[in-house]
């Protein structure tokens, strides 16, 4: 499916492209090359094949989701450089 100049030209004025006359030329013939393949494609038998989520098989990789209770408070407070109140306490700011 060749294109025309016209419509190349209709194309860049679209996207907003200035083009010299030989890119236009170059533009047309990559541009139909492209649709030609397409249309290729379309005259290809798929009747019989499954479409595809991925290419490769998926497969969960998370633990399972499990309730745990948490370490204790002064546990975990244990490793902190500043703890006050039961909290960390970080320097301040400014």
């Amino acid at each position: 499916m060749a294109l025309t100049i016209a419509e190349v030209e209709h194309v860049a004025l679209l996207a907003r492209l200035s083009l010299s006359q030989m890119e236009k030329e170059q533009l047309a013939e990559q541009l139909g090359a492209i649709l030609e393949y397409a249309d290729r494609l379309k005259k290809l038998d798929t009747e019989n094949i499954e479409p595809l989520d991925h290419i490769l098989p998926v497969s969960n990789v998370f633990r399972e989701d499990a309730v745990k209770s948490s370490p204790d408070r002064e546990e975990m407070l244990a490793n902190a450089p500043m703890a006050e109140d039961g909290q960390y306490k970080v320097p301040k700011i400014i």
